[in-house]
């Protein structure tokens, strides 16, 4: 805990009391939903996307797109790295979703969209905290940042409409399109990604790589939690009225994320070891499958359902439950490497 930053140790007290000003705002204040609509264009609320947008803009100013070999030099760790975070993470958080919230459809598919994001921000947090590899964990970020621009769109529509129904659970399929899906992804996933290299190329052609990761880089950050905090805030100030349901709510989606990150760390690690990978590319694997990127899969949510969504809420909860379970899994790490 003390190797991270302040920041980022306490993100789930940041969380918890974002929560707590938005429900005290919306019983302050009882025209704040009006408030809202008023800074709505159509179905997008002006205020929350441009937070949103910022909000995934610094993880992606972040990666270094120039580490994208280092994952090519070991292909069956490579397809190690593949098989875990675009085939087990999703299809296990799915199955996770329909055992744990059949019965709360809106939060089944909250859950789902955390499960098909895969993480390009904290990893490298978690990652070094443990000693993984730098370069691997870097390269494997670079990867899954370009692959899920292209993959999202698909993924959120085959798992939300067309898994259910193979398995005979008509009643929890969505109604959405692939493009309703990728519109949000162009927009919360595409626009940051382009601000952000443009924002590293313009940094790194004036000063060296080392200072923007050591001193840019940490500056830029603070923005994905203001950002966050100012769209809890605003979610749950319409949340009020149900605010005694809430931390039962919370602890029903806990419990299948929890068990999410748990399996994929001690079954990245433990296959990834098996393919002859040293300690620290089986670390890196094992956390980029572990964490996922709950910024866009809030994005997505909101987008895609609505600020006061059950899909929404259950992308805030991702980070919340994130945090700690992977503070846990550094420890683990730390011991299996000995």
């Amino acid at each position: 805990m003390k190797q991270l930053g302040w920041l980022d140790r306490y993100l789930t007290a940041w969380i918890f009391a974002a929560m707590a000003v938005g429900l005290m705002l919306g019983r302050l204040v009882p025209d704040l939903p009006v408030l809202i609509e008023r800074s709505s264009v159509g179905t997008t609320n002006i205020p929350i996307a441009i937070g949103l947008i910022v909000m995934m803009f610094p993880p992606l100013a972040k990666v270094n797109y120039k580490l994208l070999p280092a994952v090519f030099r070991n292909v069956r760790v490579l397809g190690v790295s593949l098989l875990l975070n675009w085939v087990l993470g999703p299809v296990l958080m799915f199955a996770l979703a329909i055992l744990f919230l059949a019965d709360h459809p809106e939060y089944m598919s909250g859950i789902i969209l955390i499960g098909l994001a895969r993480c390009i921000a904290m990893v490298l947090v978690w990652n070094d905290l443990a000693d993984g590899s730098k370069e691997y964990g870097a390269g494997l970020v670079a990867l899954n940042s370009l692959f899920q621009i292209v993959a999202y769109p698909f993924y959120a529509w085959l798992f939300m409409t067309q898994a259910p129904v193979w398995l005979g659970l008509e009643g929890v399929a969505l109604d959405i399109s692939i493009g309703m899906v990728a519109e949000s992804v162009l927009i919360y996933l595409g626009i940051p990604f382009v601000l952000g290299l443009i924002t590293r190329q313009i940094y790194l052609r004036h000063h060296s790589l080392h200072y923007f990761e050591n001193v840019i880089a940490p500056r830029l950050s603070p923005l994905t939690l203001l950002a966050l905090l100012f769209t809890i805030v605003v979610m749950f100030s319409l949340k009020s009225d149900s605010f005694f349901a809430l931390p039962g709510d919370v602890l029903l989606i806990a419990v299948p994320l929890a068990i999410y990150f748990g399996l994929m760390f001690v079954v990245g690690y433990f296959v990834t070891k098996a393919a002859g990978a040293p300690y620290d590319q089986s670390a890196a694997v094992a956390f980029t499958a572990a964490g996922n990127n709950f910024e866009l899969a809030i994005a997505v949510a909101i987008g895609v359902f609505g600020l006061n969504s059950g899909q929404a809420f259950a992308g805030v909860v991702g980070p919340l439950i994130e945090v700690p379970a992977l503070i846990l899994l550094v420890s683990l790490a730390k011991r299996l490497k000995g």
